[in-house]
């Protein structure tokens, strides 16, 4: 039987890395779970950082490190440059909380890790979460992927009445869950911005998940990750509300706005648009198609016009689902 929550060795002093609105929401989460917070920004305290009652706010990444369990949130492009920086003590684990594929090399943001920092003990956290939700105090559940033990640890470390982690051993499929579907959100923000009704994206949705598991499973993926929050559940929020950037990316392009003016610096940052080209030169690699994102893709490099991608899909050879 496993040991009940309040039994197990919970880590006390939770380190985060990242003070935007994801950093500031799992800041919450920990201080409402009872954990000391130390929250990490370049910026000096009180130029912008404004972390929960009881958080301490830091500029040094030193401080930051010195805490029972590491938990970065920065933008998937910046993430091996934070990691750069980072010096955890020997078995103190580092959760990767940010989703993407690094652009240049195409790794995972757990394979980021595992390149920048080889002795980390590796975790990661994902699902259907939005900052503002969580922040509020609204019911979420997530899945923290790592070794069993870490894993459980973390579910004691950072839950409480309205944040419940789910334990997973898939640390792939849930940063590649968490990936993907960045992507496919932008593409049904476009179906809904060029009017095409709730039924097309229902239609995307569904064909969008279909793409994502068949590729996660030749990565290794297992079915019940893909099946569970990291997957399904989080693919299923970012792809269907306006509150999720890239899915509002997506409507913004569906509507006629350009790409210059949606990617312009200050615009709000959409991991997607990044992750698009890396996504399809992994799965290329494996030889696995991924009709919607490629569509996606050529949009987001102006190869094609979000008009020309629907008779693109919708012209492909009948098959069995």
């Amino acid at each position: 039987m496993p040991e009940p929550e309040h039994k197990l060795d919970a880590y006390a002093h939770i380190g985060i890395l990242g003070a935007g609105a994801w950093g500031s929401a799992l800041a919450h989460v920990a201080v409402r779970a009872g954990r000391r917070v130390t929250l990490w920004s370049r910026k000096r305290p009180g130029e912008g950082i404004e972390p929960p009652s009881g958080a301490v706010a830091t500029s040094d990444l030193d401080v930051a490190a010195e805490t029972d369990a590491v938990l970065v949130v920065v933008p998937a492009q910046r993430m091996r440059e934070v990691l750069a920086g980072l010096k955890p003590a020997s078995g103190t684990p580092v959760v990767i909380c940010a989703k993407g594929i690094e652009h240049a090399t195409g790794m995972l943001m757990t394979e980021v890790l595992a390149d920048v920092i080889p002795g980390a003990e590796p975790a990661v956290l994902s699902g259907p979460s939005f900052a503002r939700d969580v922040i509020a105090g609204l019911p979420t559940a997530v899945t923290i992927a790592a070794r069993v033990a870490v894993a459980r640890r973390l579910q004691a470390g950072l839950g409480h009445a309205a944040f419940r982690p789910y334990a997973s051993e898939d640390q792939l499929g849930v940063a590649l869950g968490g990936a993907a579907k960045n992507v496919y959100a932008i593409a049904c923000g476009i179906v809904i911005g060029m009017g095409l009704g709730d039924s097309a994206r229902a239609a995307l949705l569904a064909r969008s998940f279909a793409e994502l598991c068949r590729f996660a499973r030749a990565e290794g993926a297992r079915n019940d990750t893909l099946m569970g929050l990291s997957g399904f559940g989080d693919l299923v929020l970012t792809a269907t509300s306006p509150a999720s950037r890239n899915f509002s990316f997506g409507l913004a392009l569906g509507s006629g706005r350009s790409l210059a003016e949606l990617r312009a610096p200050g615009a709000p940052l959409a991991e997607g648009v990044e992750t698009a080209p890396a996504l399809i030169a992994r799965a290329g690699r494996l030889d696995i198609e991924l009709p919607v994102a490629h569509a996606v893709m050529d949009i987001l490099a102006g190869g094609i016009a979000p008009t020309e991608a629907v008779p693109r899909l919708m012209a492909r050879p009948f098959r069995m689902e």
